[in-house]
């Protein structure tokens, strides 16, 4: 009932979604305001979450859960705190950092008087010793007991390999059943898991904001069906049409082997597919449905395994992918200090500045700027962006294969290959930031401005390094002689492209609709 004075969505629940950047808490944030909650984001950069559909209809509260002192203001007045946020990938210290997150995080929600905590972990093997887990699944049982034992009530949701366009399990996957049609595979594509839809994922979490007081414990949540990832593999490929796959289990590829495997042949980098084929060395099953007393299964049931890819696949052919996993920032990347010139703050900082005068209209110049990347390519010297990108996963870093989210628009905070979109302002200017592992921080900005001789456009193009010691200092200068045909190929290319498209006629069948068939 509202408060008088109140509109009833005004008295509604407050949810804080932390982690609302990544990939679950991105489409927990609009699945909670339809069920009519009030929602605040916890963001370390809230700009981040600018270009969300649904920013004007949240709070945004910066804070990071590894600085206790910024979360007080973020759960001030907040009933249910969702806690979607890890360490992964921050180094192997990386136990500690959730252990003490967790910790902080739960002292200040019972301090503030947060009703409730949801947890999304990691679905755990039965009757294995916590010493014999994953690191991983390890650290995400931990959190969970961390979190039930802060005095404030929580609950646990535990699931396993998250079926859904853009999840890092569902990338896995489709590329490795898509890309191999003959395999030689590690032992655990015969382990037994329980594979769940992102879209249940959801309904248990929005469900788990209204649960009793009294309930703070683990929940197992999982699809209808027990696979192996052979099975799943299978599926796939029968679902896509796929000629049968051959898959050769052998029991010489260690999971740090596997991850390799994975990183080289999938977009997933070999820093996150650990973790991944790590947690499936052991059945991951659920040992009881305990979560279907305090909540009813989805209407119409949960969704099998067939139906699960059938929805992420027709997300990825409508170019209607909401989240994905890449979209967290990688872990230990700064993003400041931002080049902006002349008061850019510190220390040296390269540049490669490119400008030409474009013969066609500013629209056509934008339209090639923000089609950049993914399946568009970089517009120069594909061989050279190629090897930059398998010389970045062979040291863990991302590589060159993350890709688009969409293949038309680009958002703040999206992942573009070994990029992230730091700022967009449409029609003008593009800047993206380096995710790769670098000797220092770089950036690469497009820009385009109308010809102030009123003879079409001008493109500007400007990479930016600020280096990190001499090696920063050396890696500048040791790639300098490739600048001329990268990047001036680039500024060439994207030129000639706007030109042609300005100048190709378009009919009703063939115009850009902004959706791939």
């Amino acid at each position: 009932m509202s408060k008088p004075g109140t509109t009833p969505q005004e008295s509604a629940p407050l949810c804080l979604v932390t982690g609302a950047t990544g990939y679950i808490g991105g489409r927990l944030v609009p699945a909670l305001l339809d069920a009519g909650y009030r929602v605040r984001c916890l963001a370390r950069d809230p700009g981040r979450l600018r270009d969300q559909p649904w920013r004007d209809r949240v709070d945004v509260a910066r804070g990071d859960v590894l600085t206790p002192a910024t979360l007080g203001p973020a759960l001030d007045g907040v009933d249910v705190a969702y806690y979607l946020v890890h360490s992964l990938g921050t180094g192997t210290d990386f136990e500690r950092l959730d252990r003490e997150a967790a910790g902080a995080f739960g002292g200040v929600a019972r301090s503030a008087g947060v009703g409730r905590i949801v947890y999304l972990g990691g679905l755990l093997p039965a009757r294995v010793p916590a010493a014999q887990l994953s690191p991983h699944l390890r650290s995400r049982a931990e959190v969970g007991r961390v979190l039930r034992a802060s005095g404030v009530p929580t609950a646990e949701l535990r699931a396993a390999v998250v079926i859904g366009s853009g999840s890092a399990s569902f990338e896995m996957l489709r590329y490795l059943t898509e890309r191999l049609p003959v395999m030689v595979t590690p032992r655990w594509v015969r382990t037994a898991v329980q594979p769940i839809a992102v879209r249940d994922v959801l309904h248990y979490l929005v469900g788990a904001a209204d649960l009793p007081r009294e309930v703070n414990r683990a929940f197992d949540i999982g699809g209808p069906e027990v696979l192996t990832y052979r099975d799943m593999m299978t599926r796939y490929a029968a679902a896509e049409g796929l000629s049968r796959r051959v898959i050769i289990p052998v029991g010489v590829l260690t999971p740090g082997l596997s991850s390799l495997w994975v990183g080289f042949v999938t977009p997933v980098p070999s820093s996150l597919a650990r973790p991944l084929v790590e947690s499936l060395r052991h059945e991951v099953v659920c040992s009881e449905h305990d979560i279907a007393d305090h909540i009813a299964d989805p209407p119409g049931g949960l969704t099998g395994f067939d139906r699960a890819l059938h929805l992420a696949l027709r997300r990825v052919r409508d170019d209607d992918v909401a989240t994905r996993w890449s979209s967290a920032s990688v872990p230990g990347v700064p993003a400041d200090p931002l080049p902006t010139d002349p008061a850019w703050a510190g220390g040296s900082l390269y540049r490669d500045i490119r400008q030409r005068a474009v013969d066609a209209p500013t629209d056509a110049v934008w339209s090639v700027i923000e089609g950049i990347g993914g399946e568009n390519g970089w517009y120069s010297f594909p061989l050279a962006w190629s090897l930059r990108g398998v010389m970045d996963r062979a040291v863990g870093g991302v590589g060159l294969r993350r890709g688009r989210r969409d293949s038309h628009r680009l958002r703040v905070g999206d992942a573009l290959d070994f990029w992230r979109v730091e700022e967009i302002q449409p029609g003008r200017l593009l800047r993206l930031r380096a995710e790769m592992r670098l000797p220092g921080l770089a950036w690469l900005e497009l820009s385009v401005r109308p010809d102030p001789r009123g003879r079409g456009s001008v493109y500007l193009q400007r990479a930016l390094f600020h280096p990190r010691g001499l090696a920063g200092h050396a890696y500048w200068r040791a790639i300098s002689p490739f600048h001329a045909i990268v990047f001036g190929g680039m500024a060439r290319r994207i030129a000639a492209r706007a030109v042609a498209a300005s100048t190709t006629p378009t009919t009703p069948s063939t115009a850009p609709t902004g959706k791939t068939p």
